[in-house]
């Protein structure tokens, strides 16, 4: 037989580790991953001359700590609304596992840490940026979720700024390049956010979520915005080739990406069905990395 001793101290190791776990998944690694990528590119395309490989490590150090922390707040803000969700309940706040004081010092210390780092690592206007975009996320987006289904608009502003971070870091100022990597971002959003809302309709509405798929339930709307955003995009993920910012290839590339994604999105709202939802939504998370890895690979 194990001594006490010994299974006490299993027993509190293993809470532990969940409890570790449990605060990892607050922070959402997976979103923060992306966040990362964007926010890379939008340093790499931004820098002049060599890169500056020590300020960009410091620079998504310090955007991990601050948009995991975000993260984390969201959820404990949002902890009611989750546990009505089926796709959300299991999360830990919903779950019991973790209690909202927990989340919410988790979340303050962690987003509080990355703006303090990035401010002194990077440089005041990164830092600027970063809580701006926590600001907006979480004291705009988040309330609006459960009022207006322009929350969707509303929240494509803070999920396209990372590259905008990315780029002041790099330079130091806003020109017209970082405008036109924002546009790509919170345009790609849209149908991207859309056809998510589409596919779990039922869930945001039993939660209260006024998506534009719950206020639209016969989905007319819903399918004209995602056409409307996949022609937008189109049109604005050519423009770092007009710019100047990259070169030929990526403008070939970027045309038939978007017409892909444009072509997805047309036949949803010719034939509005979950699986035709699926494939959009497929079709925007193949989209963005492919177009980001285009605008690196063929920077001008």
């Amino acid at each position: 037989m194990t001594p006490p001793t010994e299974a006490l101290a299993e027993a509190v190791a293993r809470e532990r580790r969940q409890v570790a776990t449990d605060l990892c998944a607050l922070a959402k690694p997976r979103v923060v991953l992306m966040v990362l990528v964007t926010t890379m590119v939008g340093f790499y395309v931004g820098s002049t001359g060599a890169l500056d490989l020590s300020r960009l490590l410091h620079l998504l150090l310090g955007t991990a700590l601050a948009a995991g922390g975000t993260l984390a707040l969201n959820q404990y803000l949002e902890r009611d609304v989750d546990a009505r969700m089926l796709r959300t309940r299991t999360r830990p706040l919903p779950d019991g596992r973790l209690q909202p004081p927990e989340a919410l010092g988790f979340g303050a210390l962690v987003g509080v840490a990355g703006l303090a780092y990035l401010a002194v690592a990077v440089g005041g206007l990164a830092a600027l940026v970063t809580a701006l975009t926590a600001v907006l996320y979480l004291c705009a987006y988040t309330p609006l979720k459960l009022r207006t289904p322009f929350c969707m608009i509303v929240g494509a502003v803070p999920g396209a700024l990372p590259p905008v971070t990315g780029w002041v870091a790099a330079r130091g100022d806003l020109a017209p390049g970082a405008c036109i990597l924002f546009g790509i971002l919170f345009l790609w959003q849209l149908p991207h956010t859309l056809a998510i809302a589409r596919l779990y309709r039922d869930d945001y509405a039993r939660a209260g979520v006024r998506v534009l798929p719950v206020v639209d339930p016969a989905g007319a709307s819903t399918e004209r915005q995602i056409v409307l955003g996949c022609l937008a995009l189109l049109a604005v993920g050519l423009l770092p080739t007009v710019s100047g910012l990259a070169g030929g290839t990526y403008f070939a590339g970027a045309l038939v990406l978007g017409l892909l994604f444009l072509a997805c999105g047309a036949a949803q709202a010719v034939a509005p069905s979950p699986a035709a939802a699926r494939r959009v939504l497929f079709a925007s998370l193949l989209y963005l990395p492919a177009l980001l890895a285009l605008l690196a690979l063929d920077k001008s």
